[in-house]
């Protein structure tokens, strides 16, 4: 959107905007975009990039809470800091528009089909991104209040919305080019 409210006059912008739904210009945008997300300040860089990499690189569509919980997750520790887990609206923010939740499902997701495959082609922009993702879920799942839970079945407590996914992707995002530490 920006790059269309950037042109001067209404005839760019429609030219801008036709180039856009034609496809081409769609990898530029994502480009510009993406090179804007790296150049916030702070730790919007960071939670710009991961949340993008969670999005684009997960075995399922993940909700807000279970993304957040995920981009609060400190390998190392031994247990999580809710107050280190960012809200929907820092995490859309820190992404400049390229992520979207629905509020009905509160699935977040990719603004269009079409950023999955610029983030696919553009491999680069995330190092080891199932290696990280196989290390978060670990850590999740060797949390105190992680371990402390009942093993009664249904027993999983809402505030703990990560879980099901850390119990059962971490062997999918271990699969390939995994550190030693994450490898059992």
């Amino acid at each position: 959107m920006d790059a269309i409210l950037e042109d001067a006059t209404i005839h760019q912008r429609r030219q801008t905007l036709h180039k856009m739904t034609n496809g081409s210009g769609l990898g530029d945008a994502y480009s510009t975009t993406s090179d804007r997300i790296r150049e916030q300040r702070g730790n919007r860089v960071k939670l710009g990039m991961e949340s993008l990499m969670w999005i684009s690189c997960s075995a399922h569509p993940l909700k807000a809470d279970e993304l957040c919980h995920a981009l609060a997750v400190e390998v190392g520790t031994t247990d999580l800091n809710i107050d280190n887990s960012p809200s929907t609206r820092t995490l859309l923010s820190c992404t400049l528009g390229l992520v979207t939740t629905n509020e009905k499902s509160s699935i977040v997701r990719l603004v269009h089909f079409t950023l999955q495959e610029y983030l696919a082609a553009h491999g680069n922009l995330f190092a080891t991104p199932h290696t990280m993702m196989s290390e978060i879920c670990l850590t999740y799942l060797c949390f105190q209040s992680v371990c402390e839970i009942s093993t009664t079945p249904g027993s999983i407590p809402s505030a703990m919305p990560f879980l099901h996914y850390s119990s059962c992707y971490r062997g999918f995002h271990a699969r390939d080019d995994v550190t030693e530490r994450v490898r059992c």
